[in-house]
């Protein structure tokens, strides 16, 4: 049962998650618990690479995995042609060298660059915007800026065929008789769709936010909710569908109301029970 396309995606979308918090958590831990703010130079071009790298590869993989519920609920009949093993390998291997690319060609070109404005980051790991603005090469910046165009046009690219393939199934399922078969339907794409929404609206806030709210501690709070929080979520977010991990955390979400309900009636209990006992005797 868990060798189907989609389940293929979400192995290699759960790597580029582990890759992600692995990327930036253990040093921030570290730097936390020994009191220091400090990173070696290779450190932190290794840093900038790998989160450039999973965090590609994510969005692509996320990408992949819409077309996976585009063909299973639009040409649900050409479902095993067009997502065969094969082909489920080929757009896979192709969204990991994407991200690799990507992640090659801004880290070097970004490392390549001058540094006038002093070593101090003001974030928390390695990220490649805060890194440019310690440049003073002007024409490596310019380079640079393009390729992060040439990067975000991709990635806009991809938004665009995320929403133009819910639209299409959102009209399919739409066309659906049955109320049953329509929530079935919806109840496939809802984890995706709620992966895609943190995943893009952190990452369009963090860099696109306004200019007049900029400031370094919002920086740093926008920098963990797009590169912490969301790889994080993700597996919380598709395990909701596991009927017996809902039970579970109902089960464990009650148990905790009724001790916290029995905890605050036994404390309400003693603290009179001790005003009583404390009254001067008659």
């Amino acid at each position: 049962h868990l060798h189907t396309p989609r389940d293929f995606f979400l192995l290699h979308l759960s790597l580029t998650d582990l890759g992600c918090i692995c990327t930036t958590v253990p040093k921030a831990m570290h730097n936390s618990l020994w009191g220091t703010t400090t990173i070696s130079y290779t450190g932190c071009a290794a840093q900038a690479f790998f989160f450039v790298f999973f965090i590609s590869a994510e969005f692509y993989l996320l990408t992949i995995m819409c077309y996976d519920r585009y063909v299973a609920i639009c040409k649900p009949l050409h479902y095993g042609t067009l997502l065969g093993s094969r082909a489920c390998a080929h757009m896979t291997a192709a969204a990991w060298a994407s991200g690799f690319l990507n992640a090659l060609l801004l880290t070097t070109n970004t490392f390549s660059l001058p540094l006038c404005q002093g070593n101090a980051l003001g974030q928390f790991f390695c990220e490649i915007p805060h890194i440019l603005k310690l440049s003073c090469s002007h024409s490596g910046y310019l380079r640079e800026i393009g390729l992060i165009g040439v990067s975000s046009f991709f990635a806009f690219g991809c938004f665009i065929f995320i929403v133009f393939s819910y639209v299409q199934i959102f009209r399919a399922v739409l066309r659906i008789p049955s109320e049953q078969e329509r929530h079935k339907a919806f109840s496939t794409c809802l984890p995706h769709l709620a992966v895609v929404s943190v995943f893009t609206s952190s990452a369009i806030f963090a860099y696109l936010k306004p200019p007049s709210i900029i400031s370094p501690s919002l920086d740093l709070i926008v920098s963990v909710l797009y590169s912490v929080v969301p790889p994080s979520l993700n597996p919380f977010i598709y395990s909701l569908r596991n009927q017996e991990l809902k039970d579970a955390m109902r089960k464990m979400m009650t148990g905790c109301f009724s001790g916290a309900k029995t905890c605050i009636f036994s404390s309400a209990e003693n603290s009179l029970c001790n005003t009583f006992l404390a009254q001067p005797a008659f």
